[in-house]
């Protein structure tokens, strides 16, 4: 077959000259299918200990995300894309994870994210407590608290770590360290009365106050509003300040807390740290998320990329010779989604999957890696596209035809959209700007003359919502490394942890 050429726009040009068309007979179809079940039944399950563990979390990056994405990677390397495999797909294990909460038929990450870490379902909004509380009421969380396996890890003497894009208060990063009955308590500016006259304390608070074995190495991530006082001004934003009213500024209390402690706001100072020589290092790159992947280069103070701060906290926690536990999370495709955006929602993806590759090659063998996540999106491929088509694109018809699909009204339509969100729209900047759009903006759009690969582009929707949902169906485990082969089948979401826990043998390394 020949490959399709293609070209995209908003950051992400291909040229268009020379893209190798790539051979394809029925006897190498055959003979690659024999060659996979041949390699699979060379495949030996490693039963031994796993010395390191590393959870990367997709939030939201359901099947049709990473189908997507594995196509735009292979589509911006000159191929068709769809032959294309994520540095995670060739993981050797696969199992899927039913998602639901205790409460709710479709999740959210508070209750997926402390399901993963506890080994306990729970309800949606509540952060690494039982089900039995009720959503922000602090009084009712009381001897509710489900032991983390991060907790867990460093009272067995291993380094730990938590990396994001998104705020490091923000739900998934949140369940590796907190326990609260409400998601949205980050900063004290957001506590109840109730919560604070039953002592309920915020999410940063118990980052920084973290007390199991020797605290948390390393913390990498946004959110740098809840660790900073209302009276300070934002070291980027001179026209922001923090978001604390208890007046604390918990960075000076993070390096006042630990020997050998560093805290890094901007990309300079976040490469200028010796791994060799910090023993403790918070990153806190933004007042609220970071930026999206496509968006980084330009972020006035510079901010480490999802690979960046995985290699940096792979060289810090691997330093210790009992091993180290690491949460990674792309928290952005999440965000990209709900606005219904999925150029930026597949382009983070694509950075996750570059974070897993760099594991891979720097890990040691002895440690399990799984890459999964909390929960889907309501994102749809579909159309009768030809092979090689822009994933990002309109469908086209194919053959010997020229021009795209039309739809019963007479409109050519994207290959990638949303079962529900706010609608079709292009906008310049694209992202979290789709908010400020009004509700089915563009429904009924004419995309003929538009450039839907170009970053501003929101997909079209059919049912007219603020924003985009979460997806309630199933979502992929990917593994490797001593103790994967536990993953199989259709597993409850909560059965990670207990992976994780019997790969690790916690209880026999205290």
């Amino acid at each position: 077959m020949k490959v399709v050429c293609m070209a995209l726009t908003g950051g992400l040009a291909l040229s268009a000259a020379s893209i190798p068309a790539r051979e394809e007979t029925p006897l190498s179809w055959f003979e690659a299918g024999r060659q996979a079940v041949e390699t699979a039944a060379t495949l030996k399950k490693h039963t031994g200990v796993a010395h390191n563990v590393i959870l990367f979390i997709g939030d939201g990056m359901g099947i049709s995300t990473v189908t997507a994405a594995r196509i735009l990677e292979g589509q911006l390397r000159g191929q068709s894309g769809e032959e294309n495999l994520l540095s995670f797909e060739g993981l050797p294990y696969l199992a899927l994870s039913k998602t639901y909460n205790t409460d709710q038929q479709t999740p959210d990450s508070a209750g997926t994210m402390s399901a993963i870490m506890t080994g306990v379902k729970t309800r949606a909004g509540v952060i690494a407590v039982d089900q039995r509380v009720r959503t922000g009421n602090c009084a009712s969380a009381k001897n509710a608290a489900l032991e983390t396996f991060l907790e867990q890890a460093e009272e067995s003497g291993l380094s730990t770590g938590v990396v994001t894009t998104a705020r490091l208060t923000h739900a998934t990063p949140a369940a590796t360290y907190a326990h609260v009955p409400d998601r949205s308590w980050e900063d004290d500016s957001r506590l109840s009365k109730e919560a604070k006259a039953h002592g309920c304390r915020d999410i940063a608070r118990q980052l920084v106050e973290f007390s199991r074995g020797n605290g948390l190495e390393v913390a990498l991530g946004g959110g740098r509003r809840g660790f900073l006082p209302d009276t300070a001004a934002d070291p980027e934003y001179r026209d922001k300040a923090g978001s604390r009213k208890d007046g604390r500024d918990l960075t000076r209390e993070w390096l006042q807390k630990y020997p050998n402690a560093a805290y890094v706001w901007n990309k300079a100072q976040f490469d200028a740290i010796d791994p060799k020589a910090t023993d403790h290092l918070l990153g806190l790159f933004e007042p609220s998320h970071m930026a999206y992947e496509h968006d980084r280069p330009g972020d006035s103070a510079g901010e480490p990329s999802l690979s960046e701060m995985t290699a940096k906290a792979m060289d810090i926690l691997s330093r210790n010779p009992k091993g180290y536990f690491l949460m990674v999370e792309a928290g952005r495709i999440d965000h990209a989604h709900h606005a219904g955006n999925a150029f930026r929602a597949l382009t983070d993806t694509i950075e996750l999957s570059r974070a897993v590759q760099l594991a891979r090659k720097k890990a040691s063998e002895n440690t399990l890696i799984i890459v999964t996540a909390d929960h889907s999106h309501v994102f749809t491929m579909g159309g009768y596209a030809s092979r090689g088509n822009p994933i990002l694109g309109k469908v086209d018809m194919g053959g010997d035809s020229k021009g795209y699909e039309l739809a019963a009204d007479g409109k050519p339509y994207t290959t990638l959209s949303y079962a529900n969100g706010r609608g079709a729209a292009m906008l310049e900047k694209g992202g979290d700007t789709h908010y400020g759009v009004a509700i089915a903006a563009g429904r009924n759009m004419d995309l003929g003359k538009i450039d839907t690969a170009d970053q501003g582009f929101h997909q079209q929707a059919l049912v007219p919502l603020e924003a985009e949902t979460h997806g309630g169906e199933d979502v992929a485990i990917y593994a490797g490394g001593p103790g994967a082969w536990l993953f199989h089948g259709v597993q409850e979401q909560n059965v990670i942890y207990h992976v994780m826990r019997r790969a690790a043998a916690l209880e026999k390394r205290r």
